[in-house]
């Protein structure tokens, strides 16, 4: 009997999409002319959704639904066949999934999120995937989380409600949320960083979900 609940994360959680952002991106830039970040730059605000990333790049905010237009048209063409599941991720939804009704919290769109998640052949595994264009608000808000969970039975306690993520806006989601949670160090966020935030850290999510299966 299934008696936890576990959201993931997806990016730096349990796919590794750096290369399809980045091209993205740069195809953005390249369109208007414009000097694309560097790699380093632009990989580190992976997490955070469409609007924050350009607008950390420095696009004008009147402009930044025409280069999301752009990145989205072309990460379409290319997010299958440059995203993997990162090591370990494949075991952990499969052990997650012998104990636990399993979801996906991303700041991803969900369309393409189910996208690569069918074409990884792990998308049976979730009950529900909730990305950006779902929720009003995205993490660190609650929002997203709280949709999740309308999927989910009911009967499960707070206290076996986890959340499992990279960044600090997975951790203060679920805070906000009023849930469990358990940073990993497979993604984009530093150690250092996550500690200030995460009260449990694992090396990646196999890690996580052993720990969560003892508890």
């Amino acid at each position: 009997m299934k008696n936890k609940i576990i959201l993931f994360d997806l990016d730096g959680t349990l796919i590794d999409s750096t290369e399809a952002v980045y091209e993205g991106i740069c195809e953005a830039f390249k369109h208007f002319n414009q000097t694309a970040p560097t790699y380093e730059f632009a990989s580190a605000q992976i997490g955070y959704t469409l609007e924050d990333m350009f607008h950390t790049f420095g696009v004008e905010d009147s402009k930044i639904p025409e280069f999301i237009a752009i990145y989205r048209e072309h990460y379409g063409k290319i997010c299958n066949a440059k995203t993997h599941l990162l090591e370990n991720a494949q075991q952990a939804i499969k052990k997650a999934y012998e104990f636990a009704h399993l979801g996906v919290v991303t700041t991803k769109t969900a369309k393409y999120s189910k996208i690569i998640l069918e074409h990884l052949g792990v998308l049976e595994y979730f009950v529900c995937v909730v990305g950006r264009e779902n929720t009003l608000e995205a993490k660190p808000s609650a929002q997203p989380i709280l949709l999740a969970l309308e999927f989910m039975p009911k009967e499960i306690a707070k206290n076996n409600i986890y959340m499992i993520g990279d960044t600090p806006l997975d951790i203060q989601a679920a805070n906000n949320a009023k849930i469990q949670s358990i940073g990993v160090l497979s993604g984009y966020a530093s150690a250092e960083l996550l500690q200030q935030y995460a009260h449990h850290i694992a090396k990646d999510a196999l890690e996580a979900i052993e720990r969560i299966q003892k508890s």
